[in-house]
């Protein structure tokens, strides 16, 4: 059975242990800036250099299926998927957003937090609100409203 909390305190913990670039971005970085929202995954942001690092810890925490690579606006974003099975059915994926010249001011953003007792590296209320601006979806701008009003 899948259990959001759990899987992230484990990435979270993997990729810290292991000294790999990331920040956090997404439903998860809008709970640590704003207020919490149901998601499906969880999202980075990550420079491509650390792509083959994070690959290896997903492999072993056991996100085995990967999907190409996947790209959008030209090659403004560009996103890598590793998804993890249960045998109930469920599946939890692990997005990679990496670093473009469209969303480097995101990274440049990036914040170092404490959470559970370990360092978290997030993007910042700018950055995530940047990245959620390139999107644009309507939870994206939901979100947006949602960042603006607990500032």
């Amino acid at each position: 059975m899948l259990d959001l909390h759990t899987e992230f305190a484990a990435l979270i913990r993997s990729l810290g242990s292991n000294s790999i670039d990331y920040a956090l971005c997404g439903g998860l970085a809008l709970a640590v800036h704003a207020q919490p929202r149901a998601t499906v995954d969880i999202d980075l942001l990550a420079p491509d250099s650390a792509v083959e690092a994070i690959e290896k810890v997903l492999y072993r925490l056991g996100y085995t299926i990967a999907s190409d690579p996947m790209e959008f606006g030209g090659g403004a974003t560009r996103i890598r998927r590793w998804s993890k099975p249960y045998s109930d059915g469920d599946v939890l994926s692990v997005d990679v957003l990496l670093v473009t010249a469209a969303n480097v001011a995101a990274w440049n953003s990036v914040l170092t937090l404490t959470w559970n007792g370990e360092p978290l590296r997030v993007v910042s209320r700018e950055g995530l609100i940047h990245l959620k601006r390139m999107r644009g979806s309507p939870q994206d701008l939901a979100d947006i409203e949602n960042l603006r009003k607990t500032e």
